[in-house]
């Protein structure tokens, strides 16, 4: 079979073998087993397209069954999601972390039950919810990092996908638990439970049993800090960012936050790299800084600078993104321009900076490259 007809049919699997063949990845079994399931569910999605008249559904659209994905932290799953993704040759798709989707989920709820029709007893509020998402045509929602630990959203997920599955969505989902490992030991768990089976009947739960941990082999034995300026010092960047990505040099990409697009200088492979400006001297806040550590799992900071008077709201902002990285448990690789005990702060910020100094130190440790991202929802870290 010719490499054009392997990509007709498997287009998932060619982006794949692309990138095993420039040496991006290494061909893993499981992946591959992984990669079969998301080529079986885009073809599914292609030979399923609905049909719309005059912006409508001719007759009610049908969702083919998903694919819910687990495995242990670093084994590629939102890797193989992003490109299943990219290989969807649709734009009725969406690809957004479970908590985020969850979040704006909340504040939809939270808004119509302000409003004059929110306030009917019949009212409601779920229906509110879905149906933009439904009349706006969605058919691929892909969710990153599925993980249920609080009861607001336990209580809610079974009617809010009862709703999205009965308009036409198919749901791709990553996770690090199987679904009956979902909202374990939670409080009122059996009423959780309806959702686990709507899950399974709606996906193929399929597991990733990679021996391999890839995003700490990124890191193992790196040096993830440099000190000073000039091109050695890029040097070193450019070739810690080529580690990170496998060799891809990456292209410009953008973040979603609340409804406006912060601009990303290069991406690649879960990583991002931004200069020190990029994120600091720029109207930027908690909630933008937790969409990006929500996105990304390794980053890339270039020149940051020695902080002084002069610079206290980019000190500002260079305290809440360490913390929103840290808290995420985010790898970071940066170049400054002193070492970290000399970088400094006004008086207005010293205390926080202190603790910023701190976990820059621990960010560098093998303990902290070593461990998976965390599970911090940005509902609660950006309130």
């Amino acid at each position: 079979m010719s490499s054009s007809t392997t990509a007709t049919r498997s287009p998932v699997r060619a982006a794949y073998d692309e990138l095993v063949t420039r040496g991006t990845l290494t061909s893993d079994p499981a992946q591959i087993d992984a990669v079969r399931e998301l080529d079986r569910v885009l073809a599914d999605l292609l030979a399923h397209k609905p049909k719309r008249l005059f912006g409508f559904f001719e007759k009610a659209p049908v969702g083919v069954r998903g694919l819910y994905l687990y495995g242990d932290v670093g084994r590629g799953k939102t890797m193989l999601m992003d490109l299943f993704f990219a290989a969807c040759p649709f734009r009725e798709k969406r690809r957004v972390h479970f908590h985020e989707f969850m979040d704006e989920v909340h504040a939809g709820i939270a808004t119509f039950r302000k409003s004059v029709r929110g306030k009917d007893e019949d009212a409601d509020p779920v229906e509110a919810v879905v149906k933009p998402i439904l009349k706006g045509g969605l058919r691929l929602l892909c969710l990153d990092e599925f993980h249920v630990h609080d009861i607001a959203n336990a209580m809610l997920l079974d009617r809010l996908f009862s709703k999205l599955f009965a308009g036409g969505v198919t749901l791709v989902a990553t996770s690090n638990v199987v679904p009956d490992g979902l909202y374990k030991d939670g409080l009122n768990r059996q009423l959780f439970l309806p959702f686990i089976a709507l899950l399974k009947e709606k996906t193929v739960v399929a597991g990733l049993p990679s021996e391999q941990d890839y995003r700490r082999l990124k890191f193992a034995g790196q040096q993830v800090y440099a000190f000073g300026s000039g091109p050695a010092v890029r040097e070193a960047m450019d070739q810690m960012w080529l580690r990170i990505t496998g060799g891809e040099p990456g292209a410009p990409g953008v973040v979603e936050s609340i409804g406006r697009q912060i601009p990303v200088p290069l991406t690649a492979m879960g990583a991002a790299r931004f200069g020190f400006s990029d994120l600091c001297e720029r109207p930027l806040g908690t909630r933008d800084f937790v969409r990006i550590a929500h996105q990304f799992d390794s980053i890339v900071l270039d020149d940051v600078p020695q902080m002084d008077r002069t610079k206290s709201d980019a000190s500002k902002r260079f305290i809440l993104l360490i913390d929103s990285l840290y808290d995420r448990g985010v790898k970071l690789a940066a170049s400054f321009a002193v070492p970290l005990e000399e970088l400094g702060a006004d008086d207005k910020t010293a205390f926080e900076f202190q603790r910023t100094l701190s976990r820059l130190t621990e960010m560098q440790s093998e303990d902290y490259l070593g461990k998976g991202l965390r599970d911090a929802a940005p509902a609660e870290a950006a309130q």
